[in-house]
């Protein structure tokens, strides 16, 4: 009885994955962590084992892919990424782009700091129709964005037949790679391992029957979502993390231990190991969520972080849970990385990396920032897997959007802070209050704003130098922020809601998150994204000129009681406080390209206030008053709406007489600031 159920288990699997005629070797997991319902297309399944040799720095592997074209198109070719080449050597795409160039001082690189990934054979496993085919003799390098022919990231194996709409294919791989010294996030510094991008990766195969395989340029990535079943061999007693959960652990008996990891519906898999990390659990538990068992690998030096960095991944798990979706795998890692091992605030399925320091009051948010945005992404770019290479944004802005909003609800506003002595001893002000990330664009230099280089709508790997961060991370995430603050906050969690719901692990585009715009809001908000994404024009509303005169009787010929008479010129200062009227007239002005409705509040001497309303539209309006009052503040935005205005500074006005009140308070405030710094630095004198 035990024997047949296990044949139909291993049956059921076969059926699921498309892989009846599979070798022993990518045979799936025993019954202890049995596939569930499928979340994904699961079209590109890899089983792998490979062994991690320290002393050379070697990553020996097999792996068997079985690839099912999920396309209505038919393919006689597959394209690989082949990441670790990026560091072969010093005439890569990667190491000759724009943004890399001068990043790295080579003149102390020897040969055990390089890497490569080589593929020593590759065959097609006989079954779904194709024959055992060695298609090693004809693999060749190709560069499809450069054209570079020395650059080898991107591999490509001619078939011996096509592969045709819903078929699969099934390939062994032999592979070899080389560990470097840490580059974007990936290597080794002394024993401490962080691999990521390490193994030969299939493209994404699109459904317009071309390939998408692009050449490592930059450290986003697009992949297709599968299974991984993941064997690692390392030195016994190293702690092993890596995506997914362990299954199973064999002591091999000479100084090695074989780790099983496993691991439904991602997009890739990545993996840790050093003998030096502490491991803690804790659960996350949320009444209207499902339970996440969260693991830590802490640096022994950050042991009194544990707490932090188990309280900030619970933040964004709920948070993001509750407002966008939750989080499905029921696990997540996540890793504090090494001293200087470039490994810090990186992203993976159900594993991440934050970082911290030695000596981080809280006040300083570290761990706690980066561990938020980190964890966040396990949503926008874990869940989503949109094309990271051509549209970070769709991941890095919505990520940076959504960890300012968490941090808003969760933690105190953030203060000054600054580190001396090398960054080792930290200082915080907290008397002196910040803004949110993502609350403002005055910080982009107005009206020679950076925001002019490029519109956010280029293609990622194509954006000029310092335009990449701008347009991925800070101008998508106040782009949401003031489509929030213009739609409601009710409307925009339904809107963002509902795009997770729909497209997650389905490859969205920036298209589809436009339609969900308009189909929630029942609004046409194109003039909105015309702006904001396909354009680089800037946002900037400023108050003009501001005239509060006290209304005089006339002077010269009047009409009265039908007789033309000379009145003299009479003193305001004879006029009575109930006879006194003002006229007002209030200038705002539009000096950047970009429209946007604003509001605009005019406060008088009295204490009334008034709101207007203004499209926006002119390079100009003016509003006029009169009243027993004069104006002494106007604001344009006051609720600071439009997160977009390069030049938030211009946007208000007071009176001489509120200015002066005002300015008191504020020596008086920075005179004590000033006075607590002189006391620190005099402490150390």
């Amino acid at each position: 009885m035990r024997l047949r159920r296990k044949k139909i288990y291993l049956l059921s699997l076969c059926l699921i994955l498309g892989l009846n005629t599979l070798p022993l070797s990518a045979q799936q997991p025993d019954a202890d962590s049995r596939m569930s319902e499928p979340l994904s297309p699961r079209n590109a399944n890899y089983t792998m084992d490979v062994k991690l040799d320290v002393e050379k720095r070697l990553i020996n592997g097999t792996e068997v892919l079985n690839w099912r074209n999920t396309t209505s198109h038919p393919t006689d070719e597959l394209q690989f990424h082949l990441y670790y080449n990026a560091w072969r050597n010093t005439t890569s795409s990667y190491l000759n782009s724009i943004r890399y160039r001068t990043s790295f001082n080579y003149s102390d690189y020897d040969e055990n700091d390089w890497a490569y990934c080589d593929v020593q054979s590759m065959k097609v496993l006989p079954g779904h129709g194709f024959p055992e085919t060695d298609l090693t003799a004809a693999l060749e390098f190709i560069q499809p964005d450069d054209g570079n022919e020395d650059d080898r990231t991107v591999l490509r194996a001619r078939l011996p037949g096509p592969v045709g709409p819903g078929e699969t294919i099934s390939l062994e791989i032999q592979w070899e790679t080389k560990v470097p010294r840490p580059f974007s996030r990936t290597g080794v510094r002394g024993d401490y391992y962080f691999l990521a991008q390490w193994f030969p990766k299939i493209g994404v195969f699109e459904p317009d029957g071309a390939w998408n395989c692009h050449q490592f340029i930059q450290t986003e990535f697009y992949a297709d979502f599968g299974v991984y079943d993941v064997k690692m061999t390392v030195p016994t007693g190293w702690i092993l993390g890596a995506t997914g959960r362990e299954i199973e652990r064999n002591d091999n008996g000479d100084g090695s231990t074989t780790h099983r990891y496993y691991q439904e519906d991602v997009h890739d898999f990545t993996w840790v190991t050093t003998p030096h990390f502490t491991v803690h659990t804790q659960r996350f538990e949320d009444p209207d969520l499902p339970p996440v068992e969260m693991r830590l690998l802490l640096m022994p030096d950050h042991a009194g972080k544990r707490d932090r960095y188990f309280a900030a991944t619970a933040s964004a798990l709920k948070r993001y849970g509750s407002w966008w979706g939750a989080y499905p795998y029921g696990h997540v890692t996540v890793v504090d990385p090494a001293y200087r091992s470039r490994s810090g605030g990186m992203e993976y399925p159900t594993f991440f990396t934050g970082g911290t320091r030695w000596l981080s009051p809280p006040e300083m948010r570290s761990p706690e920032s980066v561990t938020i945005h980190e964890a966040g992404h396990q949503f926008w770019y874990g869940i989503m897997a949109n094309n990271e290479f051509e549209y970070a944004w769709l991941d890095e802005g919505f990520n940076t959007y959504s960890t300012t909003r968490t941090l808003e609800a969760d933690y105190p506003p953030p203060v000054l802070t600054r580190r001396y002595f090398d960054g080792f001893i930290p200082v915080v002000f907290s008397s002196v209050k910040l803004a949110q990330r993502t609350q403002g664009a005055d910080q982009y230099l107005g009206f020679y704003s950076t925001l002019k280089r490029d519109p956010m709508s280029t293609i990622s790997w194509k954006f000029g130098a310092n335009s990449y961060g701008l347009n991925s991370y800070g101008k998508p995430g106040m782009m949401l922020r003031t489509l929030e603050n213009y739609l409601g906050w009710e409307t925009f969690q339904k809107i963002m809601s509902t795009y997770f719901e729909r497209w997650k692990f389905k490859h969205p585009r920036p298209e589809d998150f436009f339609e969900i715009v308009d189909e929630v809001s029942g609004q046409d908000m194109g003039w909105f994204f015309e702006q904001t994404y396909n354009s680089s024009s800037v946002f900037d509303y400023a108050v003009g000129r501001v005239v509060s005169k006290q209304v005089k009787e006339p002077h010269g010929y009047i009409e009265l009681d039908d007789e033309l008479i000379f009145q003299e010129e009479k003193s305001v200062k004879d006029s009575t406080d109930e006879e006194k009227q003002y006229q007002s007239s209030v200038f705002v002005r539009r000096w950047g390209e970009a429209i946007f409705p604003v509001e605009v509040k005019i406060t008088f001497d009295d204490d009334e206030e008034i709101l207007e309303h203004w499209e926006g539209k002119a390079r100009w309006t003016r509003f006029d008053y009169l009243k027993p009052a004069k104006v002494v503040r106007v604001e344009v935005d006051p609720e600071h709406k439009l997160a977009l205005d390069v030049n938030y500074s211009n946007n208000s006005w007071v009176s001489k007489s509120r200015a002066e009140d005002a300015s008191l308070r504020w020596v008086t405030k920075w005179m004590i600031w000033l006075q607590s710094v002189v006391e620190f630095f005099a402490f150390f004198s």
